[in-house]
């Protein structure tokens, strides 16, 4: 082979690997700009969604001074004694999603749902989500409605800022009820949270396209459907909002600064408790001890999910009633 055959080679070589080159980048740029297409589509159907949805949420509650903010609360019944009900974290509706339980108990009751800030309808706040400052914040809604007396309920988180109020402000505090709560000292709390992916999920839309993809959270749970609706809509509106991304940064903190903290043993404690927890072999233990805390403490293990109120708020109404006839006789 002569020189110039092998630079006809070359040449032919060199105008195909171009050529291929060329190739992948075209489908590499469509590829990226069918993504940025598809991206901006979601971003701008979020951002209008929301501002239609805003419309069609229903007031519900009434709103209290706060920290000179307005924090929204949901009273119902007028019975006695007065229950104040706590949500998990990061629950978007708390009046809402804890209304199968309140119509249970609010016949017998008079049952205040407390959204804190962040939360629900209420207002959102630049204030870092301590323990302290929450703890704080709902004890003064809890003043503004002249409650002095009154049973502590709460799910979840409420398990962790409840410990620390009945602490705080052991003189009203009757008796403490905890649905699936969280305990100051379980493991794995320290884990850092992927808060910024939340964040982008959500101002991005993507966290829309997520939802609409995994069906209808409450399909199988006797909401009505004007509750699931108005649930979904808060939702869409609050979650990875900047408050509840404060409380999340929080969260490991929060848990190290109260892992020492126990109830009172004069304090009437009674807790529900997912029975099958798989993630944590410790739930039913770590419960098991706290109980021993209280002189009238109190466990009930129940089957079903982390919202235990979703499903047993029935056989939840019940037990309570009986417990507290139980304590007060």
């Amino acid at each position: 082979m002569n020189v110039g055959q092998t630079a006809e080679i070359q040449t032919t070589n060199g105008t195909r690997s171009r050529k291929k080159r060329n190739l992948w980048l075209k489908i590499i740029g469509g590829i990226v700009g069918a993504l940025v297409l598809f991206m901006g589509i979601v971003f701008v159907v979020n951002a209008i969604s929301n501002e239609v949805e805003k419309k069609k949420i229903d007031l519900y509650g009434q709103y209290v001074n706060v920290d000179g903010k307005k924090m929204n609360v949901l009273i119902q019944g007028d019975g006695e004694p007065t229950i104040v009900l706590l949500p998990g974290q990061g629950t978007p509706a708390p009046a809402l999603d804890f209304k199968l339980l309140i119509d249970e108990l609010s016949p017998h009751y008079k049952v205040v749902a407390i959204e804190p800030f962040g939360y629900g309808l209420s207002d959102e706040t630049k204030k870092e989500r301590t323990t302290e400052n929450i703890v704080s914040e709902i004890h003064e809604a809890v003043e503004q409605l002249g409650l002095d007396r009154y049973v502590l309920m709460g799910h979840s988180i409420t398990g962790l800022y409840g410990v620390s109020y009945v602490n705080t402000y052991p003189d009203e505090v009757l008796a403490f009820v905890g649905i699936d709560s969280s305990v100051p000292n379980q493991p794995g709390m320290d884990v850092k949270l992927p808060l910024k992916s939340m964040q982008f999920l959500q101002k991005s839309g993507l966290m829309r396209l997520i939802k609409k993809g995994s069906g209808d959270l409450y399909e199988s749970l006797a909401f009505d459907e004007h509750t699931k609706e108005q649930m979904l809509l808060i939702s869409n509106q609050l979650t990875s909002n900047p408050t509840m991304m404060n409380e999340l940064r929080h969260l490991g903190s929060n848990f190290k600064n109260g892992e020492q903290l126990t109830y009172p043993s004069d304090l009437p404690l009674l807790l529900f408790v997912q029975s099958n927890n798989e993630n944590n072999k410790m739930w039913i233990p770590l419960h098991e001890e706290q109980v021993k805390q209280s002189a009238q403490g109190k466990m009930i293990p129940m089957e079903g999910s982390h919202y235990l109120h979703h499903t047993k708020f029935k056989e939840i109404a019940k037990e309570f009633m009986a417990y507290m006839e139980q304590i007060q006789s």
